[in-house]
């Protein structure tokens, strides 16, 4: 039998919960390695076990490693274990986890033509799935960052896009996330000018040696002897007054992304009229992590629901 005290303190937590919009555990239906291209590369999606009556506004994660590390098992490496995927998903969203072919596979702009692949794929299985294809965003760190900025300012462009059976499915997104990601590569100096072996080892102690490698490796070589992939790689060719708003956060001792990176995209976005939130961290480096060893800070993670509630959700 429970106690009167036991009750009322039962009592007091739930009403505790309802007055400070704490999450309820979400039984969650899990769809792994869903194949969303012809080139094999596959996606991971989180969603909510009993249907919605509504369609779910989709967040995209994509993940970092320079473009030539990683996976989709980042995302629940990097989610799971400081906030749980139930986070996004009590919070009324389903969440995709995408694969996309690496550098050592293939270079630019195969990346970005795989993340536009799993936004049409999203799409096109809206109604399978219980989505919404008019709210989605797209968030990632790094190289992650790079291609969620690239994908919010580059629908539509051609020289991005892959030999299509659907092109009558834009691939526009409605809110883009990009923490610490890379914009314009020729604005950071190179650590060495030659094409991308073990031996430029030698080179590690310079300033930006990682930038160096990662660019180098997404181009097939130098950024100066690859300027058109630079250029078509680089967010801020493509934008547009009609791109969704922006979000953006990197930390002033980054010293494998300068800080400028961020700071000439969101200069750009600004001269185009576009919506922008720019964090800066003065102690934040390549890595935003939080104090009990979580990938990312708990507040990246309320920042970044905040600001897709805003703009993925009906007011």
């Amino acid at each position: 039998m429970i106690s009167k005290h036991t009750l009322l303190f039962k009592l007091g937590l739930a009403i505790l919960c309802l007055a400070s919009g704490c999450d309820r555990p979400t039984k969650i239906a899990t769809y792994k390695d869903l194949e969303y291209s012809s080139y094999g590369t596959k996606l991971d999606l989180f969603l909510p076990q009993q249907k919605s009556s509504q369609p779910l506004p989709v967040l995209i994660y994509i993940h970092g490693g320079g473009w030539w590390g990683g996976d989709k098992n980042l995302c629940l490496k990097n989610i799971q274990k400081r906030q749980g995927i139930d986070k996004f998903i009590n919070r009324g969203y389903a969440l995709a986890c995408i694969n996309y072919r690496l550098s050592d596979r293939a270079i630019f702009p195969a990346q970005i033509q795989d993340v536009k692949t799993a936004v049409r794929w999203l799409k096109q299985n809206a109604n399978k799935y219980n989505l919404n294809p008019d709210k989605i965003g797209a968030w990632g760190e790094s190289a992650g960052g790079h291609l969620s900025a690239l994908l919010a300012t580059s629908a539509g462009v051609k020289e991005l896009e892959v030999n299509l059976k659907n092109p009558q499915i834009s691939t526009r997104i409605q809110a883009a996330v990009n923490l610490f990601g890379p914009t314009d590569f020729t604005k950071v100096p190179p650590a060495f000018e030659e094409p991308y072996t073990p031996a430029v080892q030698k080179y590690k102690d310079r300033p930006w040696y990682h930038y160096t490698v990662a660019t180098n490796r997404l181009l097939g070589g130098p950024v100066s002897k690859n300027l058109k992939l630079a250029t078509l790689a680089n967010p801020i060719t493509h934008l547009d007054p009609k791109d969704p708003p922006f979000l953006i956060a990197h930390g002033a001792l980054d010293d494998t992304v300068p800080l400028s990176q961020s700071e000439l995209l969101v200069k750009a976005l600004q001269a185009k009229g576009i919506e922008v939130t720019f964090i800066q961290e003065p102690k934040g480096t390549h890595y935003f992590g939080g104090d009990k060893g979580e990938y990312f800070a708990p507040k990246y993670i309320d920042m970044m629901l905040k600001f897709f509630d805003t703009h993925l959700k009906d007011k």
